[in-house]
């Protein structure tokens, strides 16, 4: 497993793409707790804290597919540096002014979340044009999918070290100039600044005009649903326990439930074509999430049951990130995985305010039951849209990946009439 991983970080640019994105994205997967602390810092109430944090992940779900659109029309350096630039600009007004005048405020956050450059699409558009096999390119994304959870577990951590170190102002600025710098560091590649989308037809919808697109991005509403379910409850587990430091050994057995299975789906060589594999992992995702709503009284059981729930969660995204490309119209694959971004934190969100009265009403176990519950109708919508997703809508490969456009990809000049 470590051979196939090595070989493939030795592949020229993967090394830069995947740490440049993963340091670019920084701002976004830490902004919810950067923001929280700066308001409380400020003398602001939870519930002001909580309405601009919901008002930046609005902004960026709203965000993310628009600019991904932009960035198959003209390329990532046009697009992507500027953009993070302004979102940065945007945290750092809001970091300046605080929450006083209120207007202002809101406008900055806003901002900060509406141009966060798309990176994760940009990056999972890269791997074909980077990597020449197929095998590879699933290996890439399935390491592209554990280093998610490895900024997730992290980011907090950089953002309450420099909140030690001077304040929570200094947190925001320190974090969002870090985070153009990754972002620099991957437009500026000779990969990046080469890459273009191919030939695309003038459609308003988009990418959103693929059904099986539309059947994945419903999927993984639930998915998100699943994980936004999970985090209350895990909270409401630890209030029973009297110790709210039990929530974190959970969200992080989930995490590295999720990094062991990535790198192990990472490590084989699949072949057929993904669709039913991706049915089978939702499969598995979900009877991983049911047994979490026993909540045993037992610290060691319940973690060992949060690790279990994670195991296929980053093989079902790596998975996803294939048949995508499969299923995104020509000239749209930035937007189609931006919009996997958007359906899942929307979903998240989602999970996080129906778990929140459910678990008022009744306790932990009701909380994870609406986990279960997510999981299963995300398994369903897979299930029930199987003929969809049978048909590519994109020329494919003997292993089942795509060509992606990688010649058009390829030509710095690469324009067509139909690109709109």
């Amino acid at each position: 497993m470590a051979t196939g991983y090595g070989e493939l970080l030795r592949v020229r640019h993967v090394t830069r793409l995947l740490v440049g994105t993963l340091i670019g994205r920084l701002p976004n997967g830490t902004a919810p707790l950067g923001i929280v602390l700066f308001v409380r810092a400020e003398g602001g109430g939870y519930t002001l804290a909580g309405l601009l944090a919901a008002v930046y992940g609005v902004a960026t779900a709203v965000g993310q597919p628009l600019l991904g659109r932009l960035v198959d029309l003209h390329g990532q350096l046009r697009v992507m540096l500027p953009a993070a630039l302004v979102s940065a600009l945007g945290m750092i007004v809001f970091a300046a002014v605080g929450t006083d005048p209120a207007p202002l405020a809101w406008t900055a956050v806003a901002v900060a979340g509406l141009a966060t450059p798309p990176l994760e699409g940009g990056l999972r558009a890269l791997w074909p044009t980077v990597i020449r096999h197929g095998g590879g390119v699933q290996r890439a994304y399935a390491l592209d999918a554990v280093a998610q959870e490895v900024m997730f577990a992290g980011g907090p951590l950089v953002v309450l070290l420099l909140v030690a170190a001077w304040s929570e102002a200094a947190a925001l600025l320190v974090v969002n100039l870090i985070g153009v710098l990754g972002a620099l560091s991957v437009v500026l590649s000779a990969p990046s600044r080469r890459w273009r989308g191919a030939a695309r037809e003038a459609h308003w919808l988009g990418a959103l005009r693929s059904r099986g697109l539309l059947a994945l991005l419903a999927c993984f509403f639930f998915v998100g649903t699943a994980l936004g379910a999970i985090s209350v409850a895990d909270v409401a587990y630890a209030d029973g326990h009297g110790d709210q430091l039990i929530a974190t050994w959970l969200t992080s057995g989930l995490g590295v439930g999720a990094l062991l299975g990535g790198l192990v789906y990472g490590a084989v060589r699949w072949s057929g074509p993904p669709e039913p594999r991706l049915r089978l992992l939702a499969t598995a995702l979900a009877a991983g999430y049911l047994p979490l709503a026993l909540v045993p009284d037992s610290l060691v059981v319940m973690t060992l049951l949060s690790v279990l729930s994670g195991v296929f969660l980053a093989p079902l995204l790596a998975c996803a990130f294939v048949v995508i490309d499969r299923h995104a119209p020509t000239g749209t694959v930035t937007e189609a995985f931006s919009w996997l971004v958007t359906a899942f934190g929307v979903g998240a969100a989602a999970g996080t305010a129906v778990a929140g009265p459910v678990v008022e009403r009744g306790d932990a176990a009701a909380g994870f039951a609406v986990s279960g519950a997510a999981g299963c109708v995300a398994l369903l919508v897979l299930l029930a849209s199987a003929r969809v997703l049978a048909v590519p809508g994109r020329p494919t490969g003997p292993g089942g990946e795509t060509r992606n456009d990688r010649n058009a990809a390829l030509e710095p000049g690469f324009r067509s009439k139909h690109q709109a």
